[in-house]
């Protein structure tokens, strides 16, 4: 059932192949790479004393995709990519060389997304609507199956929540302190 599901939602996005959603997506899923927008967006927020915290948010929920994601998941589930079973579909980005599942850029744009939006709602809507993106685009080109997507994105939910909870109480912590020096 999980393979039937996979399979047809992966070949209705490799039906919409055409040359302008390519390239569009293919800026869309580099900015995915590495966390690297994300990376970006914290360390920028660590540079303003009033957005700090949620700078720390945004990296440690990264850090956490990291060891939760790339070092402990992906090898331990060692889920072949879809690019790998199924070498008829043209690839139109390089194919990655690490397992499947999850999917690391739906983990840490989510994770980076949510923390963004427990903090200040205003920043996460768009946060989300580029980490939806971003995620999306993984079955566009073939790389991930829907459930890696859909396992990434609800850990990372859980992976930002846990940030912005651990911040929240270093910052209560800090707070309760400093009153008692």
């Amino acid at each position: 059932m999980i393979e039937w599901f996979d399979s047809v939602i992966l070949d209705w996005f490799v039906s919409i192949h055409q040359p302008v959603l390519t390239a569009a997506l293919r800026v869309i899923t580099a900015l995915g790479e590495g966390g690297a927008v994300w990376i970006l967006v914290g360390i920028l927020l660590l540079l303003k004393k009033e957005t700090r915290e949620t700078g720390a948010v945004v990296l440690l929920a990264l850090l956490f995709c990291l060891v939760t994601g790339n070092l402990i998941l992906k090898n331990l589930v060692a889920r072949p990519r879809p690019c790998w079973r199924n070498p008829g579909v043209e690839m139109l980005i390089a194919i990655p060389r690490d397992y499947s599942f999850p999917s690391g850029h739906s983990m840490s744009s989510f994770a980076a997304a949510t923390g963004l939006f427990v903090r200040k709602k205003k920043w996460g809507i768009p946060a989300l609507a580029l980490a939806l993106l971003i995620a999306l685009s993984r079955m566009y080109f073939y790389v991930h199956y829907p459930t890696d997507i859909l396992a990434g994105t609800l850990i990372g939910i859980a992976l930002g929540c846990l940030s912005a909870a651990l911040v929240r109480r270093l910052e209560d912590w800090y707070v309760r302190r400093k009153r008692s020096l």
